[in-house]
């Protein structure tokens, strides 16, 4: 019985990268061994025990042979004859496949270092085609370390344009698909799981919505890039340096998917796209089971956009019904999300990068100064009902008159 220290953490050891978990393949034992050394046993496809101290997962050596479409048409044989090279070639990618014996030696079977080296994400085996996952696994690895200049190797990328002709991503169930989407979302470069996607083709079969973006117009004097999907991308660029939260970055990839609807005869205008945008986006969030406080901001962020950009524009009554339709009053922390996911989309063109938009600061100034009506005293006045409701908006307007008739300067101090 020997363990190895494998996966990620052997990776971003290599790369000098932070990580928080470490896993350990097991070989030469069985499961009865496991559970008389007090290995807690886990794993109902195949083996995986929890140290008795650490808790950290161990799993044993296996193999596996593809029986069925799916990422969980698999046949998984564990069994102390496995050995560790024959463990590592089912993994994905080479530079998941090296372990790190007890002296700290590597071993790495299938170059993985060299790839570190050469900042490749390369597949181990023609095994990798057999499970879709990886597909989505690939891209979500290219998010996390593109930053540092890792590329996709072109045999990969043709191997993963084959699986997705076959039909394989077709299964995928949309729990997956959410995962490890949003597991990219939570990188340094979401924008390179979007582009890796598109590039073997499965972001037309995930994500339809999303993928026709691109080659749609825009108008060029609001948007030099003109392309609907490099807009959206940039969008998603500029949500990475204004939020580390994942929710404020789907919004900012999900907020122009109402383009893609607009009649050709219209280009390049896109009118009436927030309302069409806000019901895909509640179509998307509904067929990927995607979680109803990324739907919800989303979904609002697609519908308000405009409102955001055209804020010091607006008549002080609709600035209100703004912020209650949005329901700022309830839930300011998801407002504040909508603000900064409205911003990217701002700062997501040619030019805007470092633009100032003093829209946030007004309309979170608007909701500041319309939240301190003091409601104790209109009841005092004798405003009940739905006369004190109507008395509260008409003092939240008047609020937001006085708050507009202030300069800019004013506004934002």
């Amino acid at each position: 019985m020997k363990t190895y220290l494998v996966g990620g953490a052997v990776r971003d050891e290599l790369l000098g990268y932070p990580f928080h978990e470490k896993d350990w393949v097991v070989v030469g034992a069985t499961a009865e061994e496991m559970l008389a050394l007090g290995y807690q046993q886990v794993g109902k496809d195949f083996p995986v025990f929890l140290h008795p101290d650490t808790k950290e997962e161990h799993a044993l050596a296996r193999t596996e042979r593809k029986t069925a479409a799916g990422y969980k048409g698999f046949e998984v044989h564990a069994s102390p004859d496995v050995t560790l090279e024959e463990d590592l070639i089912r993994r994905d990618l080479t530079i998941n496949a090296i372990a790190q014996d007890e002296d700290g030696t590597y071993i790495d079977p299938y170059g993985g270092i060299a790839d570190i080296e050469n900042k490749i994400l390369r597949h181990v085996s023609d095994a990798f085609k057999e499970d879709p996952v990886r597909i989505l696994r690939i891209a979500r690895f290219l998010a996390r370390y593109a930053h540092l200049g890792f590329k996709i190797a072109g045999e990969t990328m043709e191997l993963m344009q084959e699986m997705v002709a076959a039909g394989e991503v077709d299964a995928l169930v949309p729990e997956r698909v959410w995962q490890e989407m949003q597991k990219a979302l939570s990188e340094k470069t979401p924008s390179a799981f979007i582009t890796a996607l598109r590039d073997c083709g499965a972001l037309q079969r995930i994500l339809p919505e999303l993928d026709c973006l691109f080659g749609i117009p825009q108008p060029e004097e609001h948007h030099p890039e003109i392309d609907t999907g490099i807009h959206t991308l940039l969008v998603l660029e500029q949500a990475c340096l204004l939020s580390k939260e994942a929710d404020v970055r789907f919004a900012a990839l999900m907020h122009d998917l109402g383009k893609g609807t607009t009649p050709k005869d219209e280009w390049p205008r896109h009118i009436a796209h927030e309302a069409r945008g806000a019901d895909i986006v509640k179509q998307v969030c509904s067929r990927l089971r995607i979680p109803n406080e990324f739907r919800d901001l989303a979904e609002r962020t697609a519908r308000f956009h405009l409102h955001y950009h055209r804020a010091l524009e607006l008549k002080a009554s609709t600035v209100i019904k703004t912020l209650e339709q949005l329901d700022a009053y309830r839930k300011p922390e998801r407002f504040e999300k909508f603000l900064l996911a409205s911003e990217a989309d701002a700062r997501g063109r040619p030019g805007y990068e470092h633009k100032e938009f003093p829209q946030g600061d007004f309309l979170r100034q608007a909701l500041t100064v319309s939240k301190d009506i003091d409601i104790a005293a209109l009841r005092e006045q004798g405003y009940e009902n739905m006369a004190l409701a109507n008395k509260i908006r008409e003092e939240r307007v008047a609020a937001i008159a006085r708050l507009k008739k202030q300069s800019p300067q004013e506004q934002v101090t």
